[in-house]
């Protein structure tokens, strides 16, 4: 128990980077940020790609096609909205909005697959969103008093609605993701990442040359291929793929296998946690009163909604004549 806690710790505390990432490359456009980082993972799955070989071989056509549908809805369009949401609100903004997913997913799953899985009780979640929708206005208007470069509302206002879009894209890839492993239980989970992380490459590499060319384009002041900070764009990028890609999804895997699912669902709010302690020590400051009031709302909304048990749907048995 104690040692999947951990992991889960040590999960969350990686993926927090991923938050802090374009805070410290502000000057990079998101979808360069974007393409960099899963070319970098790209790269990384070629000897992994190698040695599992034989079970990729298991793979078909379809198969191909549905990871390569899933990395670029759940790996580039995520990332491309996630890093220009927080180049426009903030980082705490964004990892707050994005840290709804463990509510989001079942939500969607109660809409989608409550015959199978079972069904939320919508009178149990509503206190839960309740409390998540206060700790969002609570931390936004705190945002906004602390004030943010090149504000405009506009501005603003596509930072949520990018924030909100890969929200949708993450939970549309958890959810298609995990339903492909139940069709095909005889795949190997590690395998299937890698197969996901493969396909990035070409797909990113294609990205990166097309963003350097608008850039060229639209910027011509902008130093290219890796921008004004090539060693720290380079070592960000696959310091980004490394630790929160590949290793943070290893150490949530052994977190899932050690923990109960009812223990480790809340437990992604590390995530959260943890993008907002890099955000803040990024800025040198303690969090406000309004952002600590809303930090303490977000986490117990959805700890209160990963904790609502699913209630199977009942079958009424017929009645003989």
């Amino acid at each position: 128990m104690i040692s999947g806690v951990l992991y889960a710790l040590l999960a969350g505390l990686l993926w927090g980077l991923i938050f802090v990432g374009p805070l410290i490359v502000p000057d990079y456009p998101a979808v360069l940020q974007s393409t960099g980082r899963y070319l970098a993972l790209g790269l990384i799955a070629l000897p992994l790609a190698w040695l599992g070989r034989v079970r990729l071989r298991q793979l078909t056509r379809s198969d191909w096609v549905t990871a390569l549908t899933l990395t670029m809805m759940g790996n580039l369009i995520y990332y491309v909205c996630l890093a220009s949401a927080i180049q426009r609100t903030g980082a705490p903004v964004s990892t707050m909005i994005i840290a709804t997913l463990p509510v989001v997913i079942p939500v969607c799953a109660n809409l989608l697959y409550s015959q199978r899985d079972g069904k939320l009780s919508w009178r149990r979640l509503a206190p839960a969103l309740a409390c998540i929708a206060i700790g969002l206005v609570c931390v936004n208007i705190a945002e906004l008093r602390h004030g943010l470069p090149d504000f405009t509302w506009r501005r603003y206002g596509t930072g949520i609605a990018l924030a909100f879009t890969s929200v949708g894209c993450w939970a549309w890839y958890a959810l298609r993701n995990a339903r492909w492993l139940r069709e095909n239980p005889d795949k190997n989970p590690m395998m299937w990442a890698t197969a996901q992380a493969l396909v990035t490459l070409p797909v990113s590499l294609v990205g990166y040359l097309a963003a350097c060319l608008w850039l060229g384009v639209q910027q011509p002041d902008f130093s290219l291929p890796f921008g004004p900070h090539p060693l720290v764009f380079i070592v960000l990028m696959f310091a980004i793929a490394v630790l929160c890609s590949w290793v943070g999804a290893l150490c949530w895997n052994i977190a899932c296998q050690r923990l109960p699912t009812v223990i480790v669902g809340p437990l992604i709010v590390f995530e959260t946690l943890a993008g907002l302690l890099y955000t803040f020590l990024l800025r040198q400051s303690i969090p406000p009163l309004l952002t600590f009031c809303g930090i303490v709302l977000l986490v117990c909304g959805v700890v209160m909604a990963v904790l609502s048990k699913p209630q199977k749907a009942s079958v009424i048995p017929l009645q003989q004549e």
